[in-house]
């Protein structure tokens, strides 16, 4: 069997892992959500960006495409009638550089240069054309060297007349296509296969750094594309993790503590008593006590015994203090009566044979004791003798002599258990007018050995015959012992070496078959299983 303090510090143990395990979770569960939130942010940021900027130039080129019109009606008109409706053009549409007119594949107008005679073809090969074109490719004319975007719209069927609209693409990138660092490293404008970055030349190779996340987006209105690349919204947000750290720490330690308290019951051998009364763990023993003269049975103590099922058997030793101290053992008690009436045919419908049951202090006050005899034990009418035996040890203050008298009207014997081991004896006798005392087995075994304890317990025997109160000793184990007691005439015996505690249904056998001890028996015996 375990011992109280074993007991206590495994739970306690086992308290401080559940906690230490839930605030580990708590931290886990904290900094989980914490990156998966970051990196939701930093996702949203990189596609809010990439669709803004795509948008951004889907209007540049739609506000192109609602002045197509006017301008195509001027192909084939002289540059001189044209000419100012172009610049007042390009003056309107502020991202334009600069619009021409192509009229048979030779571009004969210009709102920056005026009239021209350039064949378009050296100066973009892939113009003139008779579908509408998105290039983006590097001015050679005005700017020479700096991007341009050049939007193509054909007026004649075989694509050799139309306009040409140079977009100011470097000025446009230095306004959407800056990289948001840490979060985007780079920004590239796609058109066709010719690529441009922030800051760079029309390149015709898309380059990204090893490690870097690729995000693509294609406009639904024209033929480019904004590609964007980084860290990746994961590696970024496990990146900056740690300094969700303190957060997560003071998240982890408050919910470890409110976890702590919220287990002091669950998580406590007093929870354990409720769920062993629950499950109905406890079982009920019984010790026969023995008429000191003709050995017959004439009644048994009611002993608690509790095999857990978690923790193996446990002592009373252990249990029966913790539940004192817990305010339990008054639903202990309970438990022990109906038990008691609810198996009360093993035992001899006799009103000679009585039955002990230990009641603690604190179940006397108040009549809550008288309470539940009423409920348990004079409900059922048995026929057997009740004795309530109060332990010295325990602290009785304030008697209400109505519930003594009460108990003694209704036939109820009380008696003083371990007699002797008390500081108050004297004022017991006095107070409860007790019917029996048991003598404590410390002074049954100093029998023949120790003589001041000797003298102690001629003294009780001697008390108790002068006060004509029955007397009984605990805690026999020897022949030597039994004869002394008897000769000084003490009335009842208990003790292993008359029988050992004993699970109730057990009693019948052993009751049937009881006989005296043998006289030359003169050792101890040991039960197979230390119970008390």
């Amino acid at each position: 069997m375990q011992t109280a303090q074993t007991i206590i510090k495994d739970y306690r143990r086992k308290r401080a892992i559940v906690c230490i395990a839930v605030a580990l979770l708590t931290l886990i569960l904290t900094l989980g959500i914490r990156f998966i939130s970051q990196r939701n942010i930093n996702q949203e940021q990189i596609l809010t960006f990439t669709r803004n900027t795509v948008n951004a130039l889907d209007n540049v080129l739609l506000s192109l495409e609602n002045s197509r019109s006017t301008l195509q009606s001027l192909v084939g008109k002289p540059c001189t009638v044209a000419h100012l409706v172009l610049r007042k053009q390009a003056a309107m549409l502020q991202t334009v550089r600069s619009i021409a007119l192509v009229k048979d594949g030779v571009l004969y107008c210009s709102s920056v240069f005026g009239s021209r005679d350039v064949l378009v073809r050296q100066i973009q090969p892939l113009l003139p054309s008779g579908e509408p074109r998105l290039l983006l490719t590097t001015d050679h004319m005005l700017l020479k060297g700096s991007p341009i975007l050049i939007q193509w719209y054909p007026v004649s069927p075989d694509g050799e007349d139309g306009v040409i609209e140079v977009v100011n693409i470097e000025l446009i990138t230095r306004m959407m296509l800056e990289p948001q660092r840490p979060l985007i490293a780079d920004v590239v404008l796609a058109v066709g296969n010719h690529f441009l970055r922030y800051g760079q030349r029309v390149t015709d190779t898309l380059s990204v750094e090893d490690g870097d996340a690729v995000l693509r987006r294609s406009s639904g209105h024209f033929p480019f594309s904004i590609t964007v690349s980084g860290p990746g919204p994961g590696k970024l947000a496990l990146k900056y993790l740690p300094t969700q750290l303190p957060l997560a720490l003071m998240i982890s330690l408050l919910v470890g503590y409110i976890a702590w308290l919220a287990t002091a019951r669950r998580m406590s051998f007093t929870w354990e008593i409720n769920i062993g009364l629950a499950a109905r763990e406890f079982e009920l023993f019984c010790q026969p006590l023995v008429n000191a003269r003709t050995q017959d049975c004439v009644g048994v103590e009611i002993l608690l015994r509790w095999n857990n099922p978690r923790q193996g058997w446990i002592s009373p030793d252990v249990f029966i203090p913790l539940a004192e101290e817990h305010n339990l053992i008054v639903p202990l008690t309970r438990y022990v009566i109906a038990e008691t009436v609810r198996q009360i045919g093993y035992f001899p419908a006799s009103p000679g044979f009585h039955i002990g049951i230990n009641v603690a202090a604190s179940h006397f006050r108040r009549a809550t004791l008288l309470q539940d005899l009423n409920r348990g034990w004079f409900s059922a009418h048995p026929v057997q003798q009740l004795i309530i035996e109060l332990t010295e040890r325990d602290v009785l203050t304030d008697v209400d002599y109505r519930i003594v008298r009460e108990l003694h009207r209704k036939g109820v014997k009380l008696a003083i258990d371990d007699f002797g081991t008390g500081n108050s004896s004297l004022s017991w006798l006095e107070k409860l007018r007790p019917d029996v005392l048991k003598i404590d087995k410390s002074f049954t075994t100093a029998i023949g050995t120790d003589a001041v304890n000797s003298t102690v317990t001629d003294i009780i025997i001697a008390l108790g015959q002068r006060l004509n109160i029955e007397l009984v000793a605990e805690g026999v184990e020897t022949a030597e012992q039994a004869r002394y007691l008897r000769r000084h005439g003490v009335h009842t015996l208990q003790g292993y070496f008359y029988a050992r505690p004993m699970p109730l249904r057990e009693f019948p056998k052993w009751l049937a078959g009881s006989h005296p001890p043998p006289a030359h028996h003169n050792g101890h015996i040991v039960p197979l299983m230390p119970l008390r």
